[in-house]
């Protein structure tokens, strides 16, 4: 398969990345999913305004500086400014928007923010809290990762098997090699004749199948989702103060492990270890899933 998208649409002078319409759909879903929730609960939906805008920030800001603190800190240290603002400033100014955001630090400062949420808003305990924030950030996960998927990003290894494996041609050429190589100015048009120009067929050989990890991830998220919402609504299990949020822990994170094993290296301090860096990152949340679980089961026995 060629995977080779736009970026994004056109909508008159606006252009909107189907990266950014992906967070959009995560964010209005798990508010949608929280807000049956709080009805569940009969907790004030003014509440639930506050969770929203806390979510957004914390998700945001969280993933951004856990991308320059756990994968790209070398760069960073010597850009400060580039850490919070969209742009390059060196070899030349450059509008770049956010390009790195990390799922662990996403989660990190979740947490940290629910922590002053249930004490200073819903005035209920934070498990209580975690334990159905995780089924609305289970559910903004698939998304995210299909927003990687179009944006041609955090893509697998090579493969060759040609069922699964994907020619990413956004990943394997830079617009400017994709420019230079076709002699075509506009990058959108350069990147089509490569995909579907018999002239350039030569530089499609060049671009080698890789997993679709993305996809891979987004799958199997989609399992914890579910799971996560049927044990909510159909089960007793959120009576067991910090279950659901022990086993979105343990599930979440070991499919992030298990695909990082298919998945190119995004850096970091994993590089030349026995685990890559999203790996390393995971083992504390899988071991910290494990207590909640254990310490549940023990509440209720």
């Amino acid at each position: 398969m060629i995977w080779n998208p736009a970026e994004g649409i056109h909508l008159g002078p606006l252009f909107i990345r189907f990266y950014s319409l992906m967070f959009v759909v995560a964010f209005g879903l798990g508010w949608y999913i929280m807000k049956k929730i709080f009805l569940n609960e009969k907790e004030s939906l003014e509440k639930l305004d506050s969770l929203f805008v806390w979510t957004v920030l914390a998700t945001l800001l969280g993933a951004r500086l856990g991308h320059v603190f756990f994968y790209d800190w070398e760069y960073f240290r010597n850009h400060l400014l580039e850490i919070l603002l969209p742009f390059k400033f060196e070899p030349e100014f450059k509008f770049t928007g956010f390009a790195g955001l990390a799922s662990h630090g996403a989660a990190i400062s979740i947490i940290i923010v629910m922590y002053f949420y249930s004490k200073n808003v819903i005035k209920r305990p934070i498990l209580w809290v975690l334990d159905r924030v995780v089924i609305s950030v289970a559910c903004g996960a698939i998304f995210v990762r299909i927003g990687n998927f179009f944006n041609s990003e955090i893509v697998g290894k090579v493969t060759n098997n040609t069922t699964f494996g994907i020619k990413f041609i956004r990943d394997y050429f830079t617009q400017q090699d994709a420019v230079t190589k076709t002699n075509i100015s506009d990058p959108d048009a350069a990147y089509q004749a490569i995909a579907t120009d018999p002239q350039y067929s030569n530089l499609l050989m060049q671009v080698p199948l890789k997993h679709p990890a993305q996809l891979y991830e987004s799958f199997c998220y989609i399992f914890v989702f579910f799971l996560l919402l049927f044990l909510y609504w159909k089960t007793k299990t959120a009576q067991k103060q910090g279950m659901l949020f022990g086993l979105f822990l343990i599930l979440l994170w070991s499919v992030r492990f298990v695909v990082e094993y298919v998945k190119e290296s995004q850096g970091g301090f994993g590089d030349n270890t026995i685990f890559s860096t999203g790996q390393w990152l995971s083992l504390p949340f899988i071991a910290i899933g494990l207590y909640f679980v254990f310490k549940a089961k023990q509440k209720t026995e």
